[in-house]
């Protein structure tokens, strides 16, 4: 008769299953090690367009007419009470409006009319055209902040 071959014994089983629990552990901490060092590589970059820009020196800019910017999409006015800056893009579905001397803003492509405060006259627009805070630079240029909105009728004196 033969006998069966001894068993391991219970504690050498469980130095296995130990060991193979550190090395999976260490195993995953390494890959994050190198998945974090790879990350960096690579940079953070947004390549939205910035929010904040410069569009001249007030001087530059025509009295008593809108002064359009179509990188920006915006129109700048500068009147005797200070400058404002509106936006151009029509609120129904996102079209580039035109100034029409005499009328005010209007949009090519469903009709809506807004008038020089860039409030609507005529739809399909939803609501009014946004206005944007303006500043002064240290080299005299306007600023136009277009994370800071401000109420229609607002004029920035430079």
């Amino acid at each position: 008769m033969t006998t069966p071959p001894p068993s391991d014994p219970p504690d050498t089983t469980r130095r296995r299953w130990f060991f193979a629990a550190g090395a999976t552990a260490l195993g995953a901490g390494f890959a994050g090690g190198v998945a974090a060092t790879a990350e960096l590589l690579w940079p953070t970059v947004s390549y939205e367009p910035p929010r904040r820009y410069a569009v001249g020196r007030p001087e530059t800019l025509p009295f008593d007419r809108p002064t359009f910017l179509p990188e920006h999409r915006l129109f700048v006015l500068n009147r005797g009470d200070g400058f404002a800056a509106v936006s151009a893009v029509c609120t129904h579905l996102g079209c580039t409006v035109r100034h029409v001397e005499g009328e005010g803003f209007v949009c090519p492509c469903h009709g809506s009319r807004f008038d020089l405060e860039g409030q609507v006259r005529q739809g399909p627009a939803p609501g009014p055209l946004p206005w944007y805070g303006l500043s002064l630079s240290r080299r005299g240029d306007l600023i136009v902040d277009e994370r800071h909105l401000v109420d229609p009728g607002y004029r920035f004196l430079a």
